[in-house]
């Protein structure tokens, strides 16, 4: 019998354990344990459900695009559950001084498809839009310029739309959905479809009008009762031995072809196992891994987000008025109003998006009700995690009461804290973590998943710890 430990009860972790089960109940020679250091399955996804609110603690939901988060619901028999974005009326703002401005329709990311939409727009200026019709015109000149090496996502932006595209849309958009830097966020782990849309059109704008058309389906997917429920639901799943919780992990050996993981804070025996899943957080990877290959833990060495998400229930939506739509993003820099000398002056922001929870998803509120949630991330999420819950949800208020209006007293707050939960993808990422893999194919039995490596949405981290657990299942079964 192959035994197999797993560190990290987050989606990642949840989700191997889940597979392996599978396996094990088809016959195959194995059983795991899964480590937790906390009293609490899930990780990020949480769901805190509430007076007939389902309020996102993370993740909301998902790409659709990405399949591998459906078929799971599916297996779990969840695909009742399963329920679409309200694409019918989906607007995204785009704070504006002191306006919401909507993002034209038919852009995908900063790249429009509807060029007479642009023109429409107040969004942009005369000579952003003359950026945007000049691209397709420039397409010859744009693939031969393409570099053969990553580069940042501010420079490929740059390259085919200029400097206000980039800060308009690009630097309020991977802001608020990564907590990342467009100057430093690598183009090619983060937006690798557009990388191959310039290799073969060289514009953009034409490569997105010449795709075939595919049948629509909603941006995005969640369930019912929140994304919580895939972990409720694979939990179930797993034998209850195989799950410890509470359970932190010092320091891992090697014993000849396996690994030994030897607990912090006991007087516990060290345990042995066949094979090793690192689930757990990028920096306790890095730690674990550095006694056995420094280089691989220097690989590792990723700079990660903070993100503080706050939650607020409101009873009487006509309480809180708010333009038909998804939320709205917010740049680093707000232009103020002009001083006397005719410049504006750059205001910093603390909020980085917000999210009208009962307007993107149906299910989510009681009739007549609203549910908005604020992010905040980067060096304003890390001076608040060291403010408590009030504090945090004063500031949260005020900074949506500044863009929204005046906010009653919420029936029901929520607040989270999650440092460094969102890994940045660096200029040749894509790079490093090829030279990571080669490094960990020289530890055997030793697999890394996570948020860290191959992708930071729901989908991903399913796809890479159902491929390692069917990878762990397959060794088992050559072994015997």
């Amino acid at each position: 019998m192959k035994r197999i430990a797993i560190l990290g009860g987050g989606l990642a972790g949840v989700t191997a354990a889940y597979e392996l089960a599978r396996q094990s109940r088809d016959g195959a020679p194995i059983e795991a344990t899964l480590f937790e250091a906390s009293p609490r399955l899930g990780g990020i996804v949480e769901t805190v459900r509430e007076g007939g609110f389902v309020i996102e603690c993370g993740p909301d939901g998902w790409v659709t695009e990405k399949p591998w988060a459906r078929e799971l619901a599916i297996e779990l028999g969840l695909e009742g559950e399963l329920i679409p974005s309200n694409d019918a009326t989906r607007r995204t703002y785009i704070l504006a001084g002191n306006t919401l401005e909507a993002i034209p329709d038919g852009l995908k990311m900063m790249v429009p498809t509807d060029l007479d939409a642009l023109d429409r727009s107040p969004l942009f200026t005369e000579s952003a839009k003359q950026a945007y019709r000049a691209e397709p015109t420039r397409a010859a000149e744009l693939k031969a310029a393409a570099p053969d090496a990553d580069e940042s996502i501010a420079s490929f932006v740059l390259r085919h739309f200029g400097p206000e595209v980039l800060e308009t849309i690009a630097v309020p958009l991977l802001s608020g959905v990564l907590g990342g830097d467009v100057r430093t966020l690598s183009v090619r782990s983060v937006m690798a479809p557009f990388v191959a849309m310039e290799r073969e059109h060289g514009s953009l704008i034409l490569a997105l009008q010449t795709r075939t058309p595919t049948q629509s389906s909603a941006i995005f997917t969640s369930l019912k009762t929140g994304s919580a429920t895939l972990i409720d639901h694979m939990v179930a799943t797993i034998p209850p031995h195989w799950i410890r919780r509470n359970t932190s992990i010092r320091a891992i050996t090697r014993n000849g072809t396996g690994w030994t993981l030897h607990r912090s804070g006991t007087n516990a025996p060290p345990e042995d196992f066949d094979e090793l899943m690192l689930c757990t957080p990028i920096d306790v990877t890095r730690a674990l891994l550095a006694p056995h290959d420094r280089h691989a833990a220097a690989l590792l060495e990723v700079e990660a987000s903070s993100a503080v998400i706050i939650a607020f229930a409101f009873p009487d939506a006509t309480q809180i008025p708010i333009p038909a739509g998804f939320g709205f993003l917010v740049p680093p820099q707000i232009p103020t109003a002009k001083s006397t000398n005719g410049h504006t002056t750059p205001a910093p922001s603390r909020l980085l998006a917000a999210t009208f929870v009962d307007q993107k998803f149906p299910n989510r509120v009681p009739p007549g009700a609203r549910l908005l949630r604020a992010f905040f991330g980067g060096t304003t999420a890390e001076r608040m995690m060291g403010c408590n819950n009030d504090e945090i949800a004063s500031v949260a208020r005020l900074e949506l009461a500044r863009i929204l209006g005046p906010l009653p007293e919420p029936q029901i707050t929520v607040v989270r804290r999650w440092p460094r939960s969102l890994p940045q993808y660096a200029v040749g990422h894509l790079e490093r973590m090829a030279a990571l893999n080669a490094r960990i194919a020289q530890l055997p039995g030793l697999y890394l998943l996570g948020n860290g490596y191959r992708g930071v949405g729901l989908p991903d981290l399913i796809r890479d710890s159902k491929a390692a657990a069917r990878q762990a299942t397959q060794t088992a079964l050559q072994d015997n």
